[in-house]
C-alpha cells in the first residue's frame, strides 16, 4: 500500500512537473510577442492596443493548434499509422509551411462577412476593441473546450466571437443573420456529408477487398484505384484550398495555366487528375511488389493504407495551416491595420511578423497541447485502423470539394469528426446485420431447451405422482433433476448471449454527446464572452 501510493506521488510530480514546462514553454511565447509588439510599435498612437491583440493574437493560435489540429492527425495517431511524436513533427511542420507559404498576403479583416463594418463608421476604437474581444473570447472557448477534450470549430469559434462583440458594440442590426443561418446549417451538413462519404468509402474498401476469398489479389487490384482517388481529391482539395492565395504567382511561373486569379475546379480536377494517374502506376508497382509479402488477413492488408494515410495527415495539415491562419490572425490583421492608417478595411495586409505569430503560435499549441485532442479523435470516439482512418481522410478532402462547388458552409472539423462517426456507425450496422441471424438463432435454441425441459418437467411430475415406484424410477427421477437443471443452466446462457450480442456498440455514445453539445454552444458560447470582453474593455477605456 505504501508502495502504491509512493509510486503514485511520483507519477503526479512527474505530471505536474511536464505541465509546468508546458506551461513555461506557452508563457514564454506569449511574452515575446507581447514584448516584440510592443517594443517595434511604439512610435505608433494606440501601441499598447495592438501589443495585447498580438498577444491574445498568439494566444487564439496556440489554441487552435491544441484543438483543430487534432483533426487532421487524430485518424493517423489512432489507427497507428503515425506516433504520436511523428504526427505533431509532421503537423507542426506542414501547419507552418502552409500559414506561411500559402497563407496569403490579403486577409478578411471579417472572419464570414457575418457583420457589417460600415456601423463601426469612422469611429476606430470600438472597431479594435470588438476586435480584441472577438480574439480573447475565442481563444478562451478554445481552450475551455481542450480542456474537455471537445474538438470544435475554430471558425465557429471566432464567428461567434466577432457577432457578440459586434452587438455589443453596435446591436442586433450589425449582424447578417443570414450568413449565420447558413452557419448553423453546417452543424447538421458538415457531420453528416462527412459521415455519409466515410462510411462509403469505408464499405467499398470492405467490399471489394475484406470480404472477398483472395484479400491480396483483390488487394493487388483495388489498393492503388483507391490511392489514386485520394490523390485526385488531395491535389484537387489543396488546389482550391491551400493554394488559391498563391495562385497567381503559380500562374506567372506556369504560363501555361489558365489566367485565373484563383483556381477553378476544373483547373484543380486536372491537377488532381494527372497527380492521381502518376500516383496509380507508383502503388500499382509497390502493391505488386509487398503483395508476395502479405497474408490473406484483413491486418496485413491494412499496411498497405499506411504511407498514404501519411501522405494525407500531411497535406490535410498544409491546407488547414493555409486556411485556419486566418482565425488567429484575420482580426489581429484588422487591428494592426486600424492602428497604423486609422481607419477600417474590409481587407487588411499582413506583415510577416503577424503571419509569424500565427504559424508558430499553431505549432506550439499542437506541441504543447495536441496529444489531448489527438488521443480524442483519434481513439476516444470509435476505434479505427489504417482502412477506417484512410476513409475519414477521404471524407475530409470530398466533403470540402463537394461544399465548395454547392456554395455549402462545413467545418473541417464537422467534418472530420463526422466521418468518425461515419465509419463506427457503419461497423456497428455491418455488425448489427450479423447479430440478428445470432440472435435469431439463439432465441430458437431457447425455444428447443425451453421444449425439452417442459418435456423433463411433465415426465418428472407422472414418476412423482406415482405409488409404486421402482428402483429405476427413483434412478430416473434423480436423472430427470439433473437433465432440468442443465437446461435451465443453457437457457441462462444463452439469454447471456443475447444480452451480449445487443450492448455491441462501436461508437461511444458519451463522447458523442459532449462533442455534439460542444458543436451546437459554440458560437452562442463565445458571443456572450466576447460581449462581457468587449464591455469590460470599454468600461475599463472609458
Amino acid at each position: 500500500m505504501i508502495r502504491m501510493a509512493k509510486k503514485m506521488e511520483k507519477a503526479a510530480i512527474k505530471s505536474s512537473g511536464f505541465d509546468f514546462i508546458r506551461l513555461g514553454f506557452a508563457l514564454f511565447f506569449l511574452v515575446a510577442v507581447l514584448t516584440y509588439s510592443f517594443l517595434s510599435s511604439g512610435h505608433i498612437p494606440n501601441n499598447m492596443f495592438l501589443a495585447i491583440a498580438a498577444l491574445f493574437g498568439a494566444y487564439m493560435a496556440m489554441n487552435i493548434g491544441a484543438n483543430d489540429v487534432a483533426n487532421n492527425v487524430g485518424p493517423s495517431v489512432g489507427s497507428k499509422a503515425l506516433t504520436m511524436g511523428g504526427a505533431i513533427v509532421i503537423a507542426a511542420i506542414f501547419e507552418g509551411a502552409g500559414a506561411f507559404i500559402a497563407g496569403g498576403d490579403v486577409v478578411k479583416t471579417i472572419k464570414k462577412g457575418i457583420i457589417d463594418i460600415n456601423a463601426f463608421g469612422t469611429n476606430v476604437d470600438p472597431f479594435i476593441w470588438a476586435m480584441i474581444a472577438a480574439l480573447l473570447a475565442a481563444a478562451l472557448w478554445l481552450n475551455f473546450a481542450t480542456m474537455m477534450k471537445a474538438p470544435v470549430s475554430t471558425t465557429h469559434s471566432i464567428v461567434g466571437g466577432v457577432m457578440g462583440a459586434g452587438i455589443a458594440a453596435a446591436g442586433f442590426t450589425i449582424v447578417s443573420w443570414g450568413t449565420m443561418g447558413q452557419i448553423a446549417a453546417s452543424w447538421i451538413i458538415s457531420p453528416v456529408i462527412g459521415g455519409v462519404i466515410a462510411a462509403i468509402f469505408l464499405y467499398a474498401i470492405k467490399k471489394t477487398i475484406i470480404f472477398q476469398n483472395d484479400k491480396v489479389a483483390a488487394a493487388r487490384k483495388w489498393v492503388p484505384i483507391f490511392v489514386a482517388i485520394m490523390s485526385w481529391a488531395f491535389m484537387t482539395y489543396l488546389t482550391l484550398k491551400g493554394l488559391k492565395k498563391i495562385w497567381p504567382s503559380i500562374v506567372d511561373i506556369f504560363v501555361f495555366l489558365p489566367d485565373e486569379k484563383t483556381p477553378s475546379f476544373l483547373t484543380a480536377s486536372i491537377f488532381g487528375l494527372i497527380v492521381a494517374v502518376i500516383v496509380y502506376i507508383i502503388m500499382n508497382k509497390t502493391v505488386a511488389k509487398r503483395a508476395t509479402n502479405l497474408h490473406n488477413t484483413r491486418d496485413s492488408i491494412n499496411l498497405l493504407f499506411t504511407v498514404p494515410l501519411i501522405f494525407a495527415a500531411a497535406l490535410l495539415s498544409f491546407a488547414h495551416g493555409a486556411n485556419d491562419v486566418a482565425n488567429a490572425i484575420g482580426p489581429l490583421a484588422a487591428i494592426n491595420d486600424a492602428v497604423i492608417t486609422g481607419g477600417i478595411s474590409a481587407k487588411a495586409g499582413i506583415p510577416l511578423w503577424v503571419m509569424a505569430v500565427g504559424a508558430l503560435g499553431i505549432a506550439l499549441g499542437l506541441a504543447l497541447y495536441g496529444p489531448k485532442l489527438i488521443r480524442t479523435v483519434g481513439s476516444e470516439i470509435t476505434e479505427l485502423d489504417q482502412m477506417r482512418a484512410f476513409s475519414v481522410a477521404m471524407a475530409a478532402a470530398i466533403t470540402v470539394i463537394i461544399a465548395s462547388q454547392l456554395g455549402l458552409p462545413v467545418s473541417s472539423t464537422h467534418i472530420a469528426v463526422g466521418g468518425i462517426f461515419g465509419v463506427g456507425f457503419l461497423r456497428e450496422y455491418l455488425e448489427s446485420t450479423g447479430q440478428v441471424e445470432r440472435i435469431e438463432k439463439q432465441q430458437i435454441n431457447i425455444e428447443d431447451e425451453k421444449r425439452v425441459l417442459r418435456a423433463y418437467s411433465s415426465e418428472l411430475i407422472t414418476l412423482e405422482e406415482k405409488t409404486d415406484k421402482s428402483k429405476a424410477d427413483y434412478e430416473r427421477i434423480v436423472d430427470l433433476y439433473k437433465a432440468i437443471d442443465q437446461e435451465e443452466e443453457r437457457i441462462k446462457a444463452a439469454k447471456k448471449r443475447i444480452k451480449s450480442v445487443e450492448k455491441v456498440k462501436y461508437v461511444k455514445r458519451d463522447a458523442v454527446k459532449k462533442i455534439i453539445a460542444a458543436w451546437v454552444i459554440t458560437v452562442p458560447a463565445s458571443a456572450v464572452l466576447s460581449a462581457a470582453i468587449f464591455f469590460m474593455i470599454r468600461g475599463i477605456v472609458l
